[in-house]
């Protein structure tokens, strides 16, 4: 049972209600960790303001939104990173999508999606599966949306098959017959 502290009571002595902020029940789990719904919707974000200005390598395990000056290069390959309106990026850019609303000068390399929006402009190469560019705005470079190539799987090897593969025949040329068509063997 709940019982209320006395000493939260307003200095008037009239009594108020503040309605409590609801907390949402996480249900628990047996080792008392997070649970995987949990997880999967909690992103960290992180901001840097329009007054920043960072001169060398940006490196992050987080999506971030920068609004201010960046100079040299962003790596973020495994997280979203968007320029803001106020963003002035003259860097390389290497993230798993890239949004531009601000100004980007240096290529841009993404694994899933650049996307350009209204007054955003990126004067550059970009590298990406997918490239959205909105009405309004700016591009200056090349798009190249080749798809990541996956490595080559080795072929398995049945039963009965061998691992050696066939070549076919050379003709071998001598020295006498050099300056000669080459004939291969006669059938």
């Amino acid at each position: 049972m709940w019982k209320r502290d006395e000493a939260v009571r307003p200095p008037s002595g009239r009594e108020t209600t503040t309605p409590m902020p609801a907390t949402p029940a996480v249900p628990s789990t047996p080792s008392g960790s997070i649970p995987p719904v949990a997880r999967v919707t909690e992103r960290d974000i992180v901001n840097i303001g329009k007054s920043v200005v960072i001169k060398g390598e940006l490196n992050g395990s987080e999506d971030l939104t920068i609004e201010g000056h960046v100079e040299g290069k962003i790596e973020l390959r495994e997280n979203i990173l968007t320029i803001g309106p106020n963003g002035k990026i003259k860097a390389q850019v290497f993230a798993k999508a890239v949004i531009v609303l601000g100004e980007v000068i240096g290529n841009v390399s993404a694994t899933e999606k650049v996307d350009i929006r209204d007054n955003g402009s990126v004067e550059g190469d970009i590298v990406s599966p997918r490239v959205a560019i909105a009405e309004g705005a700016m591009f200056r470079g090349s798009v190249d949306m080749q798809r990541a190539v996956k490595p080559a799987q080795p072929k398995p090897v049945l039963p009965g098959e061998s691992k050696v593969e066939a070549k076919s025949p050379v003709a071998a040329v001598s020295p006498a017959s050099a300056g000669s068509p080459v004939q291969g063997p006669r059938v």
